[in-house]
């Protein structure tokens, strides 16, 4: 197993202008946001960008927060070569993680170098930036989400994106639910992508728990890989946990099928200084 560290740097789409004092100041295309992050846990460098921030978050109570300043209610940006709609929740949230733009990259190249047939089964799917990656690249997908709200914004992306009528099965389900049923069918995918939050409800008020169900998650999906799969990716961001206990969890995987285990930080570089900015953790098999 190799540990190494991907970083997504400043493109058309997207930058991280500074960060410091548990806040990020970003620019989405031509807004420039300014929301809170625990990791940037340093002095900010360039103090006086922030007064260009457009729109600012403010924590409340309860978890939901607000947008204060003039920005738009959603706009288009191009990243990673996706075109996703930028919607600012009371979460915080934009409706992209830009840290992953990296992995939508890997996840394109390999299935384009496999060619036609690749099946990829997209677990906790949000707004869909790996099911665009993966359909763009030739695969056919599963998008499995919780959220009907974050399956119908992953379907408006894909029009955005030119890739509306992609061979894409959008479902609203639990995602443990959805793989139970999918083992009961004979089911087989020939890669697998997830990004399982800490925690979470399902549509019917299923109760996920990142420490209680996440074995039985990657039990579930080595079941259901076909005789020749291509990968398995495991990203998470607010788990609490090393990157290596989703690296272990991938060891059977390899042991059966053979490849390469790599895992370790996803990170954003800011601009200027090349600080990076810790975005969450991964771990990756791909058959070699």
């Amino acid at each position: 197993m190799d540990r190494i560290t991907l970083t997504t740097k400043a493109q058309e789409g997207y930058e991280l202008i500074d960060s410091g004092g548990e806040e990020k100041l970003e620019r989405f295309g031509e807004v420039v946001l300014a929301r809170p992050d625990p990791q940037a846990l340093w002095p900010k460098a360039k103090e006086a960008e922030w007064a260009k921030a457009q729109g600012t978050y403010v924590r409340g109570a309860g978890g939901e927060g607000k947008w204060t300043g003039n920005i738009p209610q959603e706009w288009p940006v191009g990243l990673g070569g996706l075109t996703m709609l930028i919607k600012p929740t009371l979460f915080k949230h934009t409706g992209v993680f830009p840290e992953h733009a990296t992995g939508w990259s890997w996840v394109g190249d390999l299935i384009a170098k496999r060619g036609g047939g690749v099946k990829v089964l997209n677990l906790f799917g949000y707004t869909g930036g790996y099911t665009l990656a993966a359909a763009k690249a030739g695969a056919e997908v599963t998008h499995v989400d919780a959220s009907k709200t974050a399956v119908a914004w992953a379907r408006e992306n894909a029009a955005l994106s030119g890739l509306g009528e992609a061979p894409v099965r959008w479902i609203v389900e639990d995602v443990l639910v959805y793989l139970r049923r999918e083992l009961k069918r004979g089911s087989k995918y020939d890669a697998i992508i997830m990004d399982p939050p800490a925690f979470g409800h399902g549509p019917h008020d299923e109760l996920w728990k990142f420490e209680e169900h996440f074995l039985e998650l990657m039990s579930l999906c080595e079941q259901l890989l076909s005789e020749q799969p291509l990968f398995v990716l495991v990203n998470g961001y607010a788990a609490g946990y090393s990157p290596l206990a989703f690296a272990y969890n991938l060891d059977g995987i390899s042991k059966k099928f053979g490849g390469d285990i790599e895992y370790g930080d996803l990170t954003i570089e800011e601009s200027g200084s090349g600080r990076l900015l810790p975005a969450g953790i991964f771990a990756r098999w791909i058959k070699s």
